[in-house]
């Protein structure tokens, strides 16, 4: 049988760096043993390869708090962690709790329920704005997303969805659809029908040229009102209230998109997946902003960076379906999963992660702004809590990406100890455990500092 000859996309870096460079194998060669190496070939050899993971870049052993630690015993602060990490790597107290529950109850079975998942839908009613009272747990946000997707169209009776040019709700086909990241949609197609797409609020690289008419005016709020009427039939706008990288709207521009949603008949959905639950400084983000979705989607570090665990959360007016299976996840009640993410949740507020997000994030945001400027390579600073990003740049003034260095930056610091994701190439993300301490907080930000004066001098 003839072969068939795949044609390679171009490669593209909005969802992070890709694993595929010179400067990830020149890292390799330089930092990785013999043993370390024997199992990278291993993993390659039975793992299909994708962009972003295989072949993976080193052997974690360990992990602990904030940091995680490579077969040769080297430790890393780690400022990536999939955002599953905001109460540390094996938290004791979400360790104990998935012990205990394994010895109690290991799995729930269909029809049947169980204390601790009651208990976990009572605790994130309870934490959760407005009466957003009913939840659906799944094994991933993926799932959460697409249980919020058929939700919206039983409610409101229509399909179509709006959502913003680069952002990221899951890999699955159906959240690749909403998603708006070239990685995941490129040559994937047909994707599900009826999902428009718009420009993010990213005042930094606005497309609409926010920044030659002296800042944001809201004309990106104003064209999702645009499609809103002009469709006429959109059952939900979908959106991160923050993007990863982050952009980070005025708290007018979700007004503005929750009062047009109201006025449309359509809902509004916020994934809150990697920053929810204190990251933030607020324990939902879209606090910030003065408004409450008719849904929220969370995951990631709801399972205490042990357990996959997601929900989805409605308003109570939205529990319409009771003829239709939204998500019948098979783990969706699982003891274990909602054991761990009670007892996260239970440390966010026992160890006031929230209040401590908020303020270590003001402080780094203070030294980011002075770092600016000691460093021609930094176009623009910006977060919230400890979502923190720095946007590098060829030049101010015309603001063309400075992917190459951010990406030798990245494994500079790796080298020194820390661990960050790039995205969109040249944005340094930062997002460490809500643990972290200002000292630990303040060694990250001096390595890169230095890492930052290297790649200049080099130039």
């Amino acid at each position: 049988m003839k072969k068939r000859k795949l044609t390679m996309p171009p490669l593209h870096k909005s969802e992070g760096d890709i694993n595929l460079s010179p400067l990830r194998k020149k890292w390799q060669k330089d930092h990785i043993d013999a043993e370390s190496q024997n199992l990278l070939d291993e993993d390659a050899r039975y793992f299909l390869k994708q962009s972003l993971s295989t072949p993976c870049l080193n052997v974690m052993h360990t992990c602990e708090g904030i940091y995680i630690e490579d077969m040769q015993g080297r430790r890393y602060m780690d400022f990536h962690g999939n955002n599953v990490h905001h109460v540390g790597f094996a938290n004791p107290d979400i360790v104990r709790a998935i012990k205990n529950q394994l010895d109690e109850l290991s799995f729930c079975t269909r029809r049947y329920t169980n204390r601790i998942a009651v208990d976990l839908a009572k605790k994130i009613a309870d934490i959760t704005p407005g009466n957003l009272n009913k939840s659906l747990f799944c094994p991933g946000g993926a799932e959460a997303i697409g249980m919020a997707v058929k939700l919206a169209r039983v409610v409101t009776g229509r399909h179509k969805t709006i959502s913003m040019w680069d952002s990221f709700h899951g890999a699955t086909l159906d959240t690749i659809s909403i998603g708006g990241e070239a990685i995941f949609r490129q040559d994937m197609g047909p994707l599900m029908p009826g999902t428009e797409h718009v420009p993010p609020p990213d005042a930094y690289r606005c497309v609409f040229g926010c920044s030659d008419r002296g800042g944001c005016d809201l004309t990106c709020a104003n064209y999702v009102e645009y499609i809103l009427e002009k469709e006429g039939d959109i059952a939900a706008v979908i959106s991160e209230p923050i993007r990863s990288t982050p952009y980070i709207p005025k708290p007018e521009y979700w007004q503005k998109i929750r009062e047009a949603c109201d006025r449309h008949g359509a809902l509004l959905i916020f994934d809150e997946i990697p920053h929810s639950l204190g990251r933030t400084g607020k324990m939902f983000t879209f606090e910030h902003f003065g408004v409450i979705p008719d849904i929220v989607v969370i995951g990631k570090s709801l399972g205490g960076g042990v357990f996959p665990l997601a929900a989805m959360i409605a308003r109570e007016e939205l529990d319409v379906a009771a003829e239709r299976a939204m998500g019948h996840y098979t783990h969706e009640k699982s003891p274990v999963g909602c054991a761990a993410a009670l007892a996260t949740i239970h440390y966010i507020e026992n160890h006031d992660l929230v209040s401590h997000a908020r303020k270590l994030g003001q402080h780094a945001l203070e030294c980011l702004e002075k770092m600016k400027e000691h460093h021609t390579l930094i176009g623009d600073v910006r977060g919230l809590g400890l979502f923190l990003g720095i946007e590098l740049v060829k030049d101010r003034q015309t603001r063309e990406r400075a992917s190459d260095e951010a990406e030798a930056i990245m494994y500079a610091a790796l080298s020194k100890g820390l661990s960050f994701k790039l995205t969109m190439g040249n944005i340094l993300t930062l997002t460490p455990a809500l643990t972290i301490t200002r000292q630990e907080l303040d060694k990250a930000l001096d390595i890169i500092d230095t890492c930052l004066h290297e790649i200049e001098n080099k130039g």
